[in-house]
């Protein structure tokens, strides 16, 4: 059973932050530590610290020849269950790495030239130049070493969508950075059928993760080898009928073999083959899973639009009706910028409680409208005012939400309302707000929600959904303020 199943949340994946798992398996997708690094908020950019961190304890402690210490640290690394992704078949178990995978994954990083030889590096390094790890394990023991930052998430998560939490649990395994040891505290935390449970940012998870060994190998070590052979004038090296040189890929593996040993071997001497598939990594990550493909991956229907419009539609306006308005914005907006928009936090206190705001989201955009503001303007958050009223939309209003701006939060908002009988006025007030320096503030009625969801579903969602992103209501309307 589904988390928004067990806890009637009344949501499917599409509306939720969180990857929306099956408490009884595992779901088929993984985190990937370089879309950790991709990750432009204080929460991811403090996720890639602790797996860095911790990597480089480990590797420090094989160099140093502290074997005991180095065994401690990878033995802590065996899944508890709470994650529910990776392989599984049947009952959710987990694969991580356990005490006796542990002792092989030593004994490995000992014996690796790799790491005696300083060529690794980074955590996921480690799928392609050490045998026996593979992209699994990478997840698994990425989802442990940002054990903290896991929890601190499924606590926001499950206050923000109403789960119960459980005070004075045990965490768990935690890494401490400045004490170099796994510790463990009580903190609150879910439980379900008797069993605590972790959420996971669902724009983090991959369907695999992004190195990828027969990739290296394939693509990049034996290219450099054909390059050098032909160079040389090898025996292996014929010539097609136009008198160009060839190396068939076949007789390279033939010679050097293709095992992760033979990857290292060919790849001391040559490091930078291997900086050249970091820095490709690096430069081009492999997207957020899209709505549609989280909902294939989970033998989900695709977000019914039709439905969410006419839901939005059928709320009445006016004070009574202000939750659900609130809720069904929230639904139509969390799905509408995915993955540009998450992490979302309702109600959100500033000034020591004294100003609220309805809804704030992380600005985590790569492309499109919303990535255009990072490079321009304060938008670290976008700042979302619902107000489901039958009367104008006036000043006290627009100050209301530019009165949440500063340069640290952003000083961009949505103001979401039903309709207006004098929308240039609206726009004009709007703009006012911007000219003065209060920050700039997009108005959208019920029309323009549903053209954005049009927008939505006229553009393509492939080539990691550029043209989605791009929003052209919002860049239309953000140009009107700023012109």
């Amino acid at each position: 059973m589904k988390i928004s199943q067990k806890f009637n949340l009344g949501l499917t994946q599409a509306y939720l932050d969180f990857v929306d798992i099956d408490l009884d398996t595992d779901l088929e997708v993984f985190v990937d530590p370089t879309a950790l690094r991709d990750l432009e908020s204080q929460w991811g950019h403090a996720c890639a610290s602790l797996v860095q961190q911790y990597f480089s304890t480990v590797l420090e402690y094989i160099k140093n020849q502290e074997h005991d210490k180095a065994k401690v640290l990878l033995s802590n690394l065996k899944e508890r269950n709470e994650f529910h992704i990776g392989y599984s078949s049947g009952k959710s178990r987990g694969s991580a790495f356990g005490s006796k995978s542990a002792d092989l994954v030593w004994d490995a990083l000992c014996k690796s030239k790799a790491a005696t030889t300083g060529l690794l590096k980074d955590l996921e390094d480690s799928c392609l130049l050490i045998e026996g790890i593979g992209r699994d394990m990478i997840s698994d023991a990425v989802c442990n070493i940002i054990r903290p930052k896991l929890i601190e998430y499924t606590q926001d998560m499950c206050r923000y969508y109403g789960i119960t939490l459980t005070p004075n649990i045990n965490s768990g395994p935690i890494w401490n950075n400045q004490t170099k040891k796994w510790e463990s505290s009580f903190v609150e935390l879910p439980i379900a059928d008797g069993q605590i449970f972790l959420l996971i940012p669902k724009n983090i998870v991959r369907r695999k993760i992004s190195y990828d060994f027969n990739e290296y190998y394939r693509h990049y070590i034996l290219e450099e080898l054909r390059v050098e052979h032909i160079r040389s004038g090898s025996s292996l090296v014929y010539f097609l009928k136009n008198g160009a040189p060839r190396v068939n890929k076949k007789d390279l593996i033939k010679k050097y073999g293709q095992t992760k040993k033979s990857g290292i071997d060919q790849t001391i001497g040559r490091e930078h083959i291997f900086e050249k598939y970091k820095s490709d990594k690096a430069n081009s990550p492999k997207p957020p899973l899209s709505n549609e493909q989280l909902a294939e991956v989970q033998n989900l229907p695709e977000i019914d639009w039709d439905a969410l419009i006419n839901e939005l539609k059928s709320i009445p306006k006016g004070k009574k009706h202000a939750d659900a308005y609130e809720k069904t914005i929230e639904k139509i907006l969390t799905a509408l910028f995915y993955p540009n928009l998450n992490y979302p936090n309702k109600q959100y206190n500033i000034h020591n409680g004294r100003k609220r705001v309805d809804l704030v989201y992380n600005n985590e955009s790569k492309s499109g409208f919303f990535h255009w503001l990072t490079l321009h303007y304060p938008s670290s958050f976008i700042f979302i005012e619902c107000k489901n009223y039958t009367n104008k939309i006036s000043n006290p209003e627009i100050d209301q939400l530019s009165g949440r701006f500063s340069l640290h939060r952003g000083k961009i908002g949505l103001l979401v309302f039903r309709d207006s009988d004098n929308n240039e006025l609206l726009e004009e007030r709007c703009k006012d707000t911007a000219q003065d320096e209060r920050g700039f503030m997009i108005a959208l009625s019920d029309n323009d929600i549903i053209q954005l969801i049009e927008d939505y579903r006229a553009a393509s969602p492939h080539n990691a959904g550029i043209e989605r992103n791009r929003y052209p209501l919002l860049q239309k309307k953000f140009n009107k303020l700023i012109n």
